[in-house]
């Protein structure tokens, strides 16, 4: 399995064409790859860019959020909460827990990047245009961020959406080494190679955004949009410490 770092031109917010980019930078394509885009890269694309001093991060951070952790504070009505050493509003977005709602201001000339909407669709519009173009059969997009998790130092990648291949690596019902069929397990196969993918495509000036994974034969492609891959916190092992998460109030 090869990981394949593509080197680009900087994306300049407030808004920039990524498509022009694919064209300059995604020369050799093929049938079979998984290519990994970071989603700064497609909320530029999409203008999802504020300038700092145009909006107030916090408030900005809470709008963005599906769900975000009460305490003590707050920012106007807003409940809102401290972290050890330092300040942070933890939220959940896409159903993903990520501190900040993913907005981010390194690499960003000056504007906070918030989410790419629509990632799956966005995701689905890549995959067709770059199947079309170098007429391919088999390919899949994941979009990907970095985050943190919890009882860890640093940070890791993890996939915020994709489009044309099966999430999951199913093993129920098969034998472990002593015949004992598995009853639980699943492989999470696009989180897993966002976290390799991000750690090549790294987290400072080196403008590689973009990264194919070529030969990844535990891939299974597939056209279908909808996979069965979020789980609600009512269903999650960890219900008990996402249950924290309030819905934003009015």
């Amino acid at each position: 399995m090869e990981f394949i770092k593509i080197h680009t031109r900087a994306m300049l917010p407030p808004k920039d064409d990524v498509y022009k980019v694919i064209d300059e930078s995604v020369k050799d394509i093929k049938d079979g790859d998984v290519l990994l885009i970071t989603s700064k890269v497609l909320g530029i694309h999409q203008g999802r860019c504020v300038k700092i001093g145009d909006a107030d991060k916090d408030k900005l951070v809470i709008e963005e959020a599906d769900k975000v952790v009460t305490s003590h504070l707050k920012i106007g009505s807003k409940n809102i909460t401290n972290v050890p050493k330092g300040y942070m509003i933890l939220t959940l977005k896409d159903n993903t827990l990520i501190p900040a709602s993913g907005i981010d201001e390194s690499n960003a000339n000056g504007y906070y990047i918030l989410w790419p909407r629509e990632v799956n669709k966005q995701a689905k519009e890549i995959c067709e245009y770059l199947k079309k173009k170098f007429n391919l059969k088999k390919l899949a997009i994941i979009v990907t961020d970095s985050h943190t998790i919890p009882l860890r130092r640093g940070v890791m990648g993890i996939s915020i959406g994709f489009y044309g291949l099966n999430p999951l690596k199913d093993y129920r019902g098969k034998p472990d080494i002593f015949g004992r069929p598995l009853k639980f397990t699943t492989s999470n196969i696009v989180d897993t190679l966002a976290a390799m993918s991000v750690l090549l495509m790294g987290e400072a000036n080196e403008q590689t955004p973009m990264l194919i994974v070529r030969g990844a034969d535990f891939v299974e492609f597939t056209d279908k949009e909808n996979p069965d891959f979020l789980i609600s916190i009512e269903e999650d092992l960890y219900a008990p410490l996402l249950k924290v998460f309030e819905e934003k109030k009015a």
